[in-house]
């Protein structure tokens, strides 16, 4: 049996607290200058009235001595038997964040009450409850300091006290300043918040090969005008030497032709690994200024973190033991059918010396965090084992809480979620494949309401290299400029290939989502000139000045009685946006967009086009008529102005 406690245990139970990620295993996700919403469920037996607060500090050198701070809950559900409380605090620094929700009974509150109902069923003798007021009331004193003057004030009542004292707002406010915790309940263990940077919320991603441009000194004369066009970061595809071994051709023929550049992937050659700069698109000075006019500019460089080696990597001959052999001692090429890689091997996660591998890769990013890269796409994270990721982005993060990690998996939902959960801040997303209006209102739906909001954070890429989806084949270039604004109003970080804004949309062969002329293994010559640039600066730029823009779960889907049009709404403080979108390339299509008075609008408003911001139309709490021509507009995104 087990033993009889010590001390008698709380009756108050704190159940199901939120935000907390697998029971607490893994943090949620915030940014500097968000607010934090904390909710849990609290009772206790009887009917005694309880007071809780969210409890919460940040990150300090010595956590165990950084201050605690409070802010009240609430109970949310006021219904009988509710007992759904919810409280919110600030965070305002990176670092790991740690709160709990302490929970206690108010025994003053709880003898009002009583004396209320008392009252509200005609009692008359009052006596026996107004001794025991006095007594809680002295209690309340001796917390204050039965000197102070609360204190004294308290006593004066507790001498006289009378039903209508007792039952005085005034003198319920001053008993609440001093409670007695002495009883109260807190959670287990503390739950804790990973504070991020706004740009692991908030950003324009531009993908581009450095080999296209004029090597790394071309793209950095190309970032003033990919700023002026609004995007807050270049990735770039490795830029490290590629292997000659095996090397692809063009459209990923298994034999290349002489001047074939081979595929960015296929990394390590005799020049050197993943520490390396391919000689071909510049030196170490060259990505140190590329790096340095970015910050001039205000704009970051993602670079790619591929673990894979060509079969000329230094590695091979180095670390021998980090790749696993056939029985016939050759090496096995990397494969994902029907897709085959045979310039690449991948490393052997149980080889022996995996502490070795995993502290050299650990000190390749370390070291192009040095330089100053300060954002990660890591290519395939899901064929490589979550704890390795969850130790080195820990490691990493832990140095510099600026470094940034994006998931490029297209898997299964539990591996991608996983990702997210292990410290991945910014994940890309199914986005690329829901095209129809019940697809993208599911998956959003989703990433916004089930629960991922607290630790996933979409990356909505319109393209990539790899994907060039069916809608866009299909659509041509009418279909490019709802998907830029789908991509672009729906998440608060979005990205684009380069090639995009030119309507690249031919497919090698049918069926397939590989590019004809794949720029994956040929040099492309590259200009910023394509007839989508206009309307993609637009967007950056309303996306920056409208914080409503900026947030992913405040999201709300608007009827719109056609299917092929669909519209949404988002809110931040006083800043709303409605957003439009006509899904069919093909057709001019019509119907409405019905606001609901939950947005919060008066009952007659004004929206303003941004698009187009002389077009300015009356509008209403419910149904209003909206035209879109594929040839002419693909959407709106109106702001809701006074009238």
């Amino acid at each position: 049996m087990p033993p009889v406690p010590t001390y008698p245990p709380s009756r108050i139970r704190i159940e199901d607290p939120q935000p907390s990620i697998d029971c607490g295993r893994h943090p949620a996700k915030a940014c500097v200058g968000d607010t934090v919403d904390v909710e849990a469920t609290i009772f206790k037996d009887g009917h005694d009235v309880l007071r809780a607060v969210v409890r919460y500090r940040a990150a300090g050198p010595d956590d165990d001595r950084a201050p605690w701070h409070e802010a009240p809950m609430r109970r949310i559900d006021q219904h009988v038997g509710g007992d759904r409380w919810a409280g919110a605090f600030p965070v305002t620094a990176q670092g790991r964040w740690s709160f709990t929700v302490e929970a206690w009974t108010d025994q003053f509150a709880t003898w009002r009450s009583e004396i209320e109902r008392k009252v509200a069923a005609g009692q008359e003798d009052f006596a026996p409850e107004l001794s025991e007021g006095a007594v809680l009331l002295r209690a309340i004193a001796q917390r204050a300091g039965d000197d102070s003057v609360d204190g004294r004030q308290l006593h004066r009542l507790a001498d006289h006290l009378t039903v209508d004292a007792a039952l005085d707002p005034a003198l319920l406010e001053l008993a609440e300043r001093y409670p007695d915790r002495t009883a109260s309940a807190v959670l287990d263990a503390p739950l804790q918040i990973d504070v991020d940077r706004v740009r692991a919320r908030f950003g324009a991603w531009y993908e581009l090969f450095p080999r296209s441009w004029g090597g790394l000194a071309g793209v950095a004369a190309q970032v003033p005008r990919l700023a002026a066009l609004g995007f807050d970061v270049i990735y770039l595809p490795p830029i490290h030497p590629i292997g000659v071994t095996n090397r692809k051709g063009r459209n990923n023929a298994l034999v290349a032709e002489p001047g074939d550049p081979g595929s960015p992937w296929a990394i390590g050659s005799a020049e050197g690994g993943h520490e390396a700069i391919s000689p071909e698109i510049g030196t170490l000075g060259d990505f140190e200024r590329l790096v340095e006019t970015c910050r001039e500019h205000d704009v970051e460089i993602a670079l790619d973190f591929a673990i894979q080696c060509s079969p000329d990597h230094p590695w091979l001959t180095e670390h021998p033991e980090w790749f696993q052999r056939r029985p016939d001692g050759t090496l096995k090429y990397a494969e994902n059918p029907p897709k085959r890689y045979q310039d690449i091997y991948n490393v052997d996660w149980d080889c022996e010396d995996w502490r070795g591998l995993w502290e050299a890769l650990r000190d390749i990013v370390q070291l192009w965090v040095d330089r100053g890269v300060k954002i990660f796409r890591v290519d395939n994270p899901h064929t490589k084992p979550l704890p390795f990721w969850e130790w080195l982005i820990a490691d990493i993060r832990s140095r510099d809480p600026d470094v940034l990690f994006l998931a490029e998996a297209f898997t299964r939902s539990a591996m991608m979620r996983a990702l997210a959960k292990v410290g991945f801040n910014q994940s890309y997303t199914y986005f690329t494949w829901k095209n129809s209006r019940w697809e993208l209102q599911e998956y959003l739906t989703e990433l916004t309401r089930s629960g991922m909001e607290r630790y996933y954070r979409p990356n909505f890429f319109a393209n990539t290299p790899d994907i060039l989806s069916e809608y866009l084949q299909h659509g041509g270039p009418p279909a490019f400029a709802p998907r830029l604004l789908l991509a672009a109003t729906l998440s608060p970080t979005y990205g684009i290939y380069s090639g995009f804004e030119r309507f690249e949309h031919v497919a090698v062969r049918p069926g397939s989502e590989e590019y004809l002329d794949s720029e994956k293994y040929e040099i492309k010559h590259r200009t910023l000139d394509g007839p989508l640039l206009p309307l993609i600066e637009a967007v950056n730029r309303i996306r920056r000045r409208h914080p409503a823009l900026q947030h992913l779960t405040n999201l709300q889907f608007l009827e719109t009685e056609n299917d092929a049009l669909i519209a949404y709404a988002k809110r931040h403080g006083d800043d709303v946006i409605i957003t439009v979108v006509n899904i069919d390339p093909h057709h001019v299509q019509e119907g409405v967009v019905v606001v609901p008075y939950e947005l919060g609008l008066p009952p007659a408003f004004a929206v303003r086009d941004l698009l187009s911001p002389a077009e300015r139309y009356d509008w209403m709490i419910g149904r209003n008529y909206v035209r879109l021509d594929p040839g002419f507009r693909a959407g709106h995104i109106f702001e809701a102005v006074p009238r």
